[in-house]
């Protein structure tokens, strides 16, 4: 059973004050991540027409806890801030476990309400090995340096984000020990919010029949958007998911798991184009 969805999540608007009359872009960061993952891509949007609510799930970065249980609930969530803020109708782009609450919310959504969906370094299913939930669980830490690595397809990338000089490792490193000390005391899980997330990825068992629901909806448009040397949800592993919902596949071959900050232009122009 599913937690009651909180409303009042935080969520940054791009830059602009969030304008409920314009086309809405939602968008879903992924494990132990916040909303500052999709800077770029949410205040390119946010200029150009579009409002944007780039959102911190329950219990990470500035939203409030507990951290819910599993995707489905975070899925409500998504759309609770929806109807909170008055949304007609939004895309949802989602990274990695943010791509798979996309999907379950989509799926979940009132007719009309999506119009896009966007799953952005996804794979289904998206297990986890036990020796890395077992390393998040006892040593986040360790777990962190070890997912950091595999995320990346470079150890230095060129020219890098946001700018040159930034090491993508380092600050990625940053983040999610930042978003993991933030949590302690206030997700409310069992035992950290990144074995949590991991879990929540791990456990998600119908995409597949999410995906069936969601190419049945009518305008409803879907694309992925892979990275062609991620080691995290390697793209092969995404081929069933694209069939199912019928999506246009859009690969960035030079890029890793993390796409928005190893490729940002080659990502800002895929979004561009699932958005026209």
């Amino acid at each position: 059973m599913a937690s009651p969805a909180p409303t009042s999540l935080y969520a940054y608007t791009g830059g602009r004050p969030f304008d409920a009359s314009r086309p809405c872009v939602v968008f879903v960061h992924g494990a132990l991540n916040d909303h500052s993952v999709w800077t770029l891509a949410a205040r390119w949007c946010a200029h150009h027409g579009h409002s944007v609510l780039a959102v911190d799930l329950p219990g990470h970065g500035r939203s409030a806890g507990p951290a819910l249980p599993d995707v489905e609930s975070m899925a409500d969530a998504v759309l609770a801030l929806l109807a909170e803020h008055g949304v007609q109708q939004a895309a949802l782009v989602g990274h990695s476990m943010g791509s798979l609450i996309a999907l379950e919310a989509a799926s979940r959504a009132a007719p009309g309400l999506v119009s896009h969906l966007v799953m952005v370094g996804t794979a289904y299913p998206m297990r986890v090995s036990a020796v890395l939930l077992d390393t998040a669980a006892r040593y986040p830490l360790a777990a962190i340096d070890q997912v950091v690595a595999f995320s990346h397809a470079t150890l230095a990338a060129k020219p890098s984000y946001p700018g040159p000089g930034a090491w993508l490792h380092g600050s990625s490193r940053a983040l999610m020990r930042q978003v993991l000390a933030r949590g302690e005391g206030v997700a409310g899980v069992v035992h950290n919010l990144f074995h949590h997330d991991f879990s929540a990825c791990d456990r998600y068992a119908h995409g597949l029949e999410a995906a069936t629901r969601v190419r049945g909806l009518s305008g409803l448009r879907s694309r992925l958007i892979l990275g062609g040397r991620d080691r995290m949800t390697l793209p092969r592993h995404a081929d069933a998911l694209a069939d199912t919902l019928g999506a246009t596949v859009h690969t960035l071959p030079q890029a890793g798991h993390a796409l928005m900050q190893e490729d940002p232009d080659g990502l800002l122009g895929a979004l561009r184009q699932a958005l026209a």
